[in-house]
């Protein structure tokens, strides 16, 4: 069974939706700490030399991290959970998800732990990342119909992304406020009964 290293309320969350929104079979193996030296940190490095989860690891041993790479090879099995394959709407979500974890992710890397990064102020650092995040959020809910989903009527692997970042800095009432479409997709993702416990383990 694949196992997914991971840590409550971190992007191992996503992932997590993904699976069972897939119906594929997991183990989740608890790191939390990973940040900081110790046991657990060791054994996430064993596998992932940048020390991030979520770090996925396949029956036949080959490590598979970034949650757009896993995403990916969901789909590989599971088309469905995009839109369809040729379709205007399947390069938007290809763009969309790359978009995500190539501009939104940084400002996590950089803001989450600005003393690693500046020898002059780390709050000036983590403001700034601030800021630009929610100008990112921002043009990301400019690009939202009128849902339920980030596609329309039908789910896909995009929407988890969603349904963990609101409880990320800016936090909840931030996305009620400024971008409700997004808010409005999240709180329907959270609704299914298939990620319940996801939702509750990960204090989502």
């Amino acid at each position: 069974m694949m196992k997914l290293y991971g840590a409550p309320g971190c992007g191992s969350a996503i992932v997590e939706m993904m699976f069972v929104l897939a119906g594929e079979q997991y183990r989740w193996v608890n790191v939390e700490g990973f940040d900081a030296p110790g046991p657990q940190r060791d054994a996430l490095l064993e596998l992932n030399p940048l020390g991030q989860v979520p770090t996925l690891k396949l029956d036949d041993g080959t490590v598979v991290t970034e949650t757009a790479a896993i995403a990916l090879m969901l789909l590989d099995a599971h088309p469905e959970l995009a839109p369809p394959v040729g379709s205007a709407e399947r390069q938007r979500f290809h763009r969309l998800l790359i978009w995500l974890v190539a501009n939104v992710y940084p400002t996590f890397t950089y803001g989450d732990y600005p003393e690693r990064w500046t020898s002059g102020s780390a709050l000036e650092l983590r403001d700034s990342t601030n800021r630009y995040r929610q100008q990112l959020y921002l043009w990301l809910e400019s690009q939202l119909g009128a849902g339920p989903y980030v596609f329309g009527d039908h789910i896909s692997l995009l929407d988890t992304y969603l349904a963990a970042m609101i409880s990320w800095r800016p936090r909840q009432a931030w996305f009620e406020k400024n971008t409700p479409k997004m808010y409005a997709i999240a709180l329907k993702v959270r609704e299914r009964e298939d990620l319940q416990e996801i939702i509750s383990r990960n204090e989502l």
